[in-house]
């Protein structure tokens, strides 16, 4: 448990001190909080608020947006053109200075206006904490701020509220809180006053409530013994607050590979610089334009740019299937995923109770529907025609006891969710009650006993129609030992005990829950419904199978993530045996075994480590089992997601690769540490968003291997025309005109490409292994080298025949351009010829090809262009020669393509 802030400087140490709340009586936890039944006075609240602090988890203070913005200039790419621009400052090159600049900026703006996009979207989603908490004060019952209580305060419950701190039970009435969000148990849980002994788990504290969790039913009272950050929502918070966010892989390979392009570029800048100096005759200001040149050419300061918008488009794609992306290089972070862990309650299940088989002592029923959402169709078990319900049949009796001896209600709310107020036992019934379809009769309460969890059943005294009956539903072992007869078809008959054990065990092996229910006729001179009545004879009416369904969903996400290769392992709370049933209904592998959280702690971390990737199923586990166990998969070099809703699953989505929280169901913690939320709590767009990173990383290879070619070719030209003596073919402003006008737009194209066809067929990436392979490698040189040739051939050709330097430049610039737009063509298949049918359906080559038609007649034939970028106008045929150079460049590369799969 947390250690809690206990003692107040202005009292002496009250006896005890180091048992836990939970091993207190209730006057005990009110003594240490120096604290009483009638709260604390005014003064006393004020010096504890001073001393304490304010009822509020401890806020990360966010950085600043400029500052953020800043970030993305952090780059080693950016380091080089920042220097280039400082350089050409110094020479006076000032146009040169802005373009390089400007450059600089909008990759910049790019990565921020995404991650901007991504936090708003977020926030649109967020729900909101409960605000308000009844305290006695002085005695008297007052409305406060939650933010406002401290330790010692007495908080009064109610069915709905949200539990303001953590407190210890003083008084309690049928009291049942959910904790899901803690403990990832769906069933809400039953609190008392009484101490407890011995040490127990956070779930099984049966007279404390936690921050945060929800009362479902019942009242009572408790006193506050921890607040903000020191309760076990504070405890969480700490923990995630503490763990180191790594960088991706993708975010790693840019770096290394930027950092090569750095080395490199500095190594032939000085060979260069020493070689032109001793061996050619070329002024000092020219030689160092045309190593800036150089450096410009040689650095795709596009990359970063068109990076952004592929992982930004991709972004937009998944916000369009209910995934919202908070990270741009998440994206790609997701094709690498190899496990999945997910949470049970909630993400795998549907965190609503459902009744699934009705069981009377003629029949057994089975009943359709997964969700609170009142519509599915109850037939008899192996049959699938709907029943028509008898009117005075014994299914029908029990319809009618489950729905009146029932606290709960059936309501829709705004968003058109179909929720339930009370218990979700209760809730279930009820649902299965709306679903019979049973036309309205005359009834009035007139007595009721409440669900305690010391007698395990509740108990109305309704009149129904003209008869006066005693309704009771609870667990079945307490209404066995309370039923004399039992009701079938052919009337009343002694209770066979044996049948129904029978059947309990057949249905409990598919891990189904039992709620029973029974009913006898009321004593006329029945003025008060107490215990005693019902020992008169119960005549029992049947069983309801009940559990918290998998999501129809899942079963499909789980076996799609299988088919790509990614296993999906289950971490909850819950009972081993209640996972392995759900596992075993989801299709999961290795559902016939489970390891608890007892098993966990009894293992070292090496021991850990090998159970992590035999196991797939983890019951009984804490938020600290959940964080080693990712930490743990992540050492055998695992890429991790984690799914989750509640509070309890917020430090292991932040220590995963990817962490996905639930948008609805979720709270503000667990979207807080996540890297991705789901906007439907749909685990199935999990299959889809793992697509679609492989679509996007697929598309940036494809852009990668598109960029650097052009790249290399620029410096091969600048550095053969330096070893030469020659004037440099193309200044800086004209390479960046192409590096960033041409090749991002052309890189549009790319990432517009659909997945290829075994996308989801072929195991994850290894993340290891480096975007740049032995086959990129060759690929690069082998185009660069072909397209750095062809623009030599062409200069060569042209500098002899009289034309000007600009006019040889514009000539170049298009035969580049336009080796480019082919060599696009060659990247959009991998391993097949490019012009199939694929090349008609993306709209977005045909459009970037327009844009980059209209951009390159403006550079050559407007002016104002020609004046800033040093061009001239070339007549119509040279376009013809540019598209036939490159045509036949596109040939080559198709048939190297070929070459190299065979």
């Amino acid at each position: 448990m947390t250690k809690l802030a206990t003692e107040n400087k202005n009292f002496p140490p009250t006896p005890a001190a180091d048992i836990p709340y939970y091993q207190l009586s209730a006057e005990q936890g009110l003594q240490r909080q120096h604290s009483s039944r009638n709260g604390l006075s005014q003064a006393e609240v004020n010096a504890r608020q001073h001393q304490y602090g304010p009822n509020a988890l401890p806020q990360t203070k966010g950085k600043p947006a400029w500052l953020r913005f800043l970030a993305h200039f952090n780059d080693v790419l950016i380091y080089i053109l920042l220097a280039a621009a400082l350089l050409t400052a110094v020479m006076g090159h000032w146009v040169d200075t802005l373009v390089i600049l400007g450059v600089a900026v909008i990759n910049a703006l790019i990565g921020h206006i995404q991650e901007n996009n991504a936090e708003k979207s977020l926030k649109s989603i967020s729900n909101m904490l409960a605000s308000e908490a009844v305290v006695v004060r002085d005695g008297q019952h007052s409305t406060q701020p939650t933010r406002d209580l401290v330790p010692g305060d007495i908080v009064i419950l109610r069915a709905g509220d949200r539990i303001p701190a953590d407190l210890r039970v003083i008084e309690a009435h049928n009291l049942r809180v959910e904790e899901a969000i803690l403990t990832g148990e769906s069933v809400s849980v039953s609190k008392t006053a009484e101490p407890l002994s011995g040490e127990l788990a956070l779930g099984d504290r049966t007279n404390l409530l936690f921050s945060g969790t929800t009362l479902s039913a019942g009242s009572g009272s408790g006193v506050v013994i921890a607040t903000g950050g020191d309760t076990e929502l504070g405890h969480i918070n700490q923990m995630i607050s503490g763990i180191e966010k790594h960088r991706t892989p993708l975010l790693v390979q840019i770096d290394k590979l930027g950092k090569a392009i750095f080395v490199i570029i500095l190594l032939m800048m000085v060979a260069l610089f020493i070689f032109s100096l001793l061996w050619r005759d070329i002024p000092l200001d020219e030689l160092l334009l045309s190593l800036i040149s150089l450096a410009v050419a040689a650095v795709p300061e596009g990359l970063p740019a068109i990076i952004s918008i592929i992982l930004s488009l991709g972004i937009q794609t998944m916000a369009r299937k209910h995934a919202i992306i908070r990270k741009l290089p998440i994206v790609e972070t997701l094709g690498a995923m190899t496990v999945v862990c997910s949470d049970k309650t909630g993400t795998l299940t549907m965190n609503e109770m459902t009744v699934k088989a009705v069981i009377t002592a003629d029949a057994c029923y089975q009943v359709e529907g997964d969700s609170y959402e009142p519509v599915g169709n109850i037939s008899l078990e192996g049959e699938s025609t709907p029943l028509n319900i008898a009117p005075g049949s014994v299914l029908e009796d029990y319809l009618r006891t489950i729905d009146l001896c029932n606290d709960s209600q059936l309501m829709k709310d705004e968003q058109g969710h179909w929720t339930v107020t009370g218990g979700p036992t209760e809730g279930a019934l009820k649902v299965l009650a709306a679903k019979s379809g049973l036309p309205a009769i005359q009834v009035e309460l007139k007595g009721k006993i409440p669900f305690d969890s010391q007698y395990k059943y509740m108990a109305t005294h309704h009149q129904v129609g003209d008869r006066n009956k005693i309704l009771v539903t609870g667990a079945p072992d307490v209404l066995f030992a309370l039923a004399r007869q039992q009701q079938s078809a052919h009337g009343l008959c002694a209770f066979d005990q044996a049948y129904w054990e029978e059947k309990i065990t057949h249905y409990a092996r598919q891990g189904l829950r039992m709620v029973a229910a029974a009913w006898m006729p009321a004593p006329d001179d029945l003025t008060q419904l107490d215990h005693d009545v019902l020992h008169g004879g119960l005549i029992f009416l049947g069983i309801a199978g009940m559990m918290d369904p998998p999501r129809p969903e899942a079963i499909y996400a789980i076996r799609t993530c299988q088919q790509a290769g990614v296993r999906v392992k289950m971490i909850t709370g819950d009972h081993p045996q209640t996972a392995m049933n759900i596992a075993q209904m989801l299709g999961m592998a290795n559902s016939d075994r489970a390891l608890t959280g007892h098993d966990l702690e009894a293992m070292n971390d090496e021991e850990l480590r090998e159970a992590a990737v035999s196991y797939d199923i983890f019951a009984r586990t804490s938020p600290e089992h959940k964080l080693r166990l990712v930490k743990a998969l992540q050492d055998k070099g695992e890429i991790v997601g984690m799914t989750g809703d509640g509070v309890n699953d917020a430090p292991a989505l932040k220590q995963a690769d990817v962490g996905i929280a639930m948008g609805i169901k979720g709270t503000e913690v667990t979207k807080e540490a996540a890297d991705m939320v789901l906007t439907d709590d749909n685990f199935a767009t999990i299959a889809g968003a793992v697509q679609e990173g492989r679509r996007v990383y697929d598309n940036l290879k494809k852009t990668i291997l598109f960029i650097m070619p052009t790249n290399l070719a620029q410096g091969l030209l600048i550095i053969i025309a330096l070893l030469a003596g020659n004037i440099v073919p193309l200044t800086p402003v004209l390479i960046l005109w192409m590096n960033m006008a041409t090749s991002a737009t052309l890189s549009f194209a790319l990432a517009f490409e659909a997945a290829e066809r075994n996308v989801m067929l072929r195991p994850p990436r290894n993340p290891t292994q480096h975007v740049m392979d032995g086959f990129a490698i060759w690929r690069v040189a082998f185009v660069g080298t072909l397209i750095a040739l062809s623009a030599f051939a062409l200069e060569a050709w042209l500098q002899p025949r009289g034309h000007s330097p600009e006019f040889i430049r514009t000539v170049l610039l298009q035969t580049l351009v336009t080796a480019q737009w082919f060599y696009m063509l060659n990247c959009r298949v991998s391993n097949g010829f490019s012009l199939g049918r694929s090349v008609l359906a993306n709209k977005g080559l045909w459009l970037v090809s327009g844009v980059l038609l209209l951009l390159q007649l403006m550079i050559i034939y407007v002016p104002f262009m020609q004046l800033l970028f040093g061009t001239e106008a070339i007549p119509l045929r040279y376009w013809g020669i540019t598209l036939a150079i490159g045509a036949v460049l596109f040939l080559i590369v198709e048939l190297e393509k070929k070459l190299m799969r065979r």
